[in-house]
C-alpha cells in the first residue's frame, strides 16, 4: 500500500483509503494541479471537469455562479477606439445635414450679377424651406430661390471634366452645402403676388396696385424699367412677380411674358425665401423686406380677398355651430322651467 493509504487505527481499510484519497486531492489543487495527474477519479471535488469556483487558486474569467461578471472581466472590455466610432459619427452627420437640407435651411450659390449689389457672384445664401411647409406663402419683397418654370435658363452647364471636383461638389451638394449641377434655379425679388396689378412705364417707378416703390436695393445707375417696360399685369392667383435688382442684366418675369403663365412664377415653384447671406464672412447680412412694400395702401382688393378668403370661410363654418349649440340651450332651459313648475305644483 502507498504511502498515505495506510488505514488508521480501528477503521476500516477501504474508508482509509478513501480518506487519502481526497487529501491528495485537496493538496494537488492547492499546489495548481489537475487532480487527474495525480490519478484521482475524474469527476471528482476538484477535478479538471468542474469549472473552478472564484474562491480557488485558479482564474475565473468567466461568469460567478450568480451570474455577474468577475472584475477581471469588467476590466478587459475596452472602450471602442476613436477611428471605429468615426464612420458612425460621420453617418449621423450625414443624415442630420440631409434632414436639415430636405425640409429646413439650405445653401445656394449665386451664378450671376442680376441681383448686385444686393448679392454678389458667389455669395453662398441660406434658404427658408420651413415655413412653406406650414403654407407660408412668398411675399411683396422677399428674395425667393425657385425652380425655372420652364424656358427661362437654357441648358445645363456641362460638367467639370475634373472627376475629384465633379465628387466633391456631388456629395456637397447632398447634404445641400452646394448647389447640384443638375438644378436648374433662379434667385429673384418679389415685387407682386396672387392678385396684383404691377405695371412700369418708361424709366419708372414701378407700381403695384397703384402705388409707386421706392427701390433703394436697385443697382446704382439702373431705372427700374427703362430696359424693358411692362403692364399692367394683373398677377393670377397662386402666382408671383419676380424681378432682378440689377434691373439692365436680370432676364425676368419681363422677358418671360411669352411664356405659360404670362412671366409669372407658381407658388409651387418656389423653393423657399433667402434670409442671410452666410458667405464670405464679410459679406454676412440679413435680406429684410424693404419698407416700400409696407406702405398703406398697397394691398389690392383681389389680394386682400384671396388673404381673407381662409378667415371667411372659418366664420361661415362657425355660424352653424353657434346657432345649433344656442338653439340646444334653449331647449335644455325650457326644460329645467318645466321640472321646477312641476316640482312647485
Amino acid at each position: 500500500m502507498a504511502v498515505g493509504a495506510r488505514s488508521g487505527p480501528g477503521e476500516p481499510e477501504g474508508q482509509g483509503a478513501r480518506a487519502s484519497a481526497v487529501e491528495e486531492e485537496a493538496a494537488a489543487v492547492n499546489l495548481g494541479k489537475s487532480p487527474d495527474e495525480d490519478g484521482t477519479v475524474p469527476g471528482g471535488p476538484g477535478s479538471s471537469g468542474a469549472p473552478e469556483g472564484p474562491g480557488t487558486s485558479g482564474k475565473w474569467d468567466g461568469d460567478d455562479p450568480k451570474g455577474g461578471r468577475s472584475e477581471e472581466g469588467k476590466a478587459e472590455k475596452k472602450p471602442r477606439s476613436f477611428w471605429k466610432e468615426l464612420p458612425i459619427l460621420i453617418g449621423i452627420a450625414l443624415v442630420l445635414a440631409l434632414i436639415i437640407k430636405t425640409f429646413l435651411v439650405q445653401a445656394f450659390s449665386i451664378p450671376s450679377a442680376s441681383m448686385q449689389d444686393t448679392l454678389q457672384i458667389g455669395d453662398r445664401v441660406l434658404v427658408d424651406k420651413l415655413t412653406p411647409w406650414f403654407g407660408s406663402k412668398p411675399e411683396r419683397g422677399d428674395v425667393v430661390v425657385f425652380h425655372d418654370p420652364g424656358g427661362w435658363l437654357g441648358e445645363n452647364p456641362a460638367p467639370s471634366s475634373n472627376p475629384v471636383a465633379s465628387g466633391i461638389q456631388t456629395v456637397l451638394s447632398f447634404i445641400g452645402l452646394m448647389p447640384s449641377a443638375n438644378e436648374k434655379d433662379l434667385i429673384k425679388r418679389v415685387i407682386a403676388v396672387g392678385g396684383d396689378t404691377v405695371e412700369c412705364r418708361g424709366t419708372g417707378p414701378v407700381y403695384v396696385n397703384g402705388k409707386p416703390l421706392n427701390e433703394p436695393y436697385i443697382y446704382p445707375g439702373n431705372t427700374p424699367c427703362s430696359d424693358k417696360p411692362f403692364g399692367p399685369i394683373k398677377v393670377p392667383a397662386n402666382h408671383i412677380w419676380v424681378m432682378g435688382d440689377h434691373r439692365q442684366d436680370s432676364l425676368d418675369s419681363r422677358y418671360h411674358q411669352n411664356l405659360p403663365g404670362g412671366g409669372t412664377v407658381s407658388d409651387k415653384e418656389v423653393v423657399g425665401r433667402a434670409i442671410v447671406i452666410a458667405w464670405p464672412v464679410n459679406r454676412w447680412a440679413t435680406l429684410p423686406v424693404p419698407s416700400t412694400f409696407n406702405q398703406p395702401g398697397i394691398n389690392s382688393t383681389a389680394s386682400a380677398a384671396l388673404g381673407a378668403t381662409p378667415a371667411a370661410l372659418g366664420l361661415a363654418g362657425a355660424v352653424p355651430l353657434v346657432l345649433v349649440r344656442r338653439r340646444r340651450l334653449m331647449k335644455n332651459m325650457s326644460k329645467k322651467a318645466s321640472l321646477i313648475e312641476k316640482a312647485a305644483e
